[in-house]
């Protein structure tokens, strides 16, 4: 027994009575231009990096990165069907198979989300922004590198901050992200990388050639084109879809 103002209360009691009740995280979810992908934010605006991190990806064959993150490792492990994930600052975009349907995923990741935000761990460990994956899998891809002159220099802070302050809002309200990762001075081509929904999204190739082509273009005039970086997976991807077409092709010229 213990005495608080004259009150006897039992020791056994003493954690119940002076502990404090777990928040509520709420968990809404929006949906994006992509179908096969979601984005997930709390309502309360809690975090997942510190604000203005860049994104970071993390597909289900990134072995050596999800190790380096409990949240993902329990997404991929108690969610089939789950086919990457982009971490942002304060939401989480989640891309599945097209065959799976949005209710075998969607309770599962907010539980999770939920859960992991309350736990107040980190997404992922100090280790993981030094992990290179073998095969190029992860969340970033090398750029090119090109001899800026001063001049060069301004034109590509001002190609960096249009991004930053005009485009990436955007992208990111669509559960997606961009990295301006080049600006090549001869030819007046900018390297972007899209992230999330925004990459494996139909609308994609337009999203870079009217919306962030069309920006850059009309506000720094030494622009005239903009490149999509691709990941070593992607790549191989693209051909092989690329190689099927001229198949069926093929075989609709002989019908």
């Amino acid at each position: 027994m213990f005495t608080i103002r004259g009150i006897a209360i039992s020791r056994s009691l003493r954690p119940s009575v002076l502990s404090l009740p777990r928040r509520y995280i709420a968990i809404k979810t929006m949906t994006t231009p992509n179908e096969n992908a979601l984005k997930f934010i709390s309502a309360d605006g809690e975090m997942l990096q510190d604000r203005g991190s860049s994104s970071l990806e993390i597909r289900n064959t990134d072995d050596s990165l999800i190790d380096h993150s409990k949240l993902a490792q329990r997404i991929f492990l108690q969610c089939p069907g789950v086919e990457s994930l982009m971490i942002g600052d304060d939401f989480l975009t989640v891309n599945k198979d097209s065959m799976v349907h949005w209710n075998q995923i969607k309770p599962g990741v907010i539980e999770l989300l939920t859960n992991h935000l309350a736990s107040g761990e980190p997404t992922v460990s100090e280790e993981f922004h030094t992990i290179k994956p073998s095969g190029g899998a992860g969340y970033d891809v090398t750029p090119p590198k090109f001899d800026l002159t001063e001049e060069d220099e301004e034109v590509s802070d001002m190609i960096d901050e249009l991004i930053q302050t005009r485009i990436r809002p955007a992208i990111q309200d669509d559960g997606g992200d961009i990295q301006y990762r080049a600006y090549d001075p001869k030819t007046g081509t900018v390297y972007l990388k899209l992230q999330g929904a925004c990459k494996s999204c139909s609308s994609s190739e337009d999203t870079l050639k009217s919306g962030i082509e069309g920006m850059l273009k009309h506000y720094v005039e030494e622009v005239t084109n903009v490149v999509q970086m691709l990941d070593p997976e992607e790549e191989v991807a693209l051909k092989e879809f690329e190689k099927m077409e001229q198949k069926l092709q093929q075989k609709h010229a002989e019908s």
